[in-house]
Formats: structure tokens, C-alpha cells, sequence
């Protein structure tokens, strides 16, 4: 089936799920998607579970984000 991952084409088997595609394409990706450095949005901008299967024509869009995660936690969370 082909889906398209930032706007390239990939042809995977079918019953893949976001985890697998973005693996196929870059498994240094989905190593940041994995540790919560970047996440993956459908073509509506909504957030999908890496364990999300796709079906032919899916369009997922990866976010890196620019921020790193503060160390020990949400330096926003009340103590």
C-alpha cells in the first residue's frame, strides 16, 4: 500500500502501522518519535499513536520539536 510520510511516497506492506512506516523511512526518526523528540501528526494535524495502523493513502506529517524535554519531568507541574 503506499502512504506518504512528509510528502514522500512509500510503498509498505499492508497492516502497517505509523511505528513501521516512519521506521522504513528513517529509523533515526522514528528513534526521536520513539523519545518523545518529535511525534506524528495525520494531514488534519491530529497527533497519532505510534501503534496506529495506516491504510493506502494515509498522509502523516512528522514534528520534531525544537524544545528539549526539561530533566526530571514537566518544569511546569506543580510540586
Amino acid at each position: 500500500m503506499r502512504v506518504y510520510l512528509n510528502a514522500i511516497p512509500l510503498d509498505l506492506d499492508p497492516g502497517t502501522d505509523v511505528r513501521g512506516a516512519i521506521t522504513a523511512h528513517d529509523p533515526v526518526m522514528a528513534e526521536k518519535v520513539a523519545a518523545g523528540l518529535a511525534y506524528v501528526t495525520d494531514a488534519r494535524g491530529i497527533e497519532l499513536p505510534l501503534e496506529a495502523p495506516l491504510s493506502a493513502g494515509s498522509i502523516l506529517r512528522v514534528v520534531v520539536s525544537a524544545r528539549r524535554p526539561a530533566p526530571g519531568g514537566d518544569a511546569d507541574a506543580d510540586a
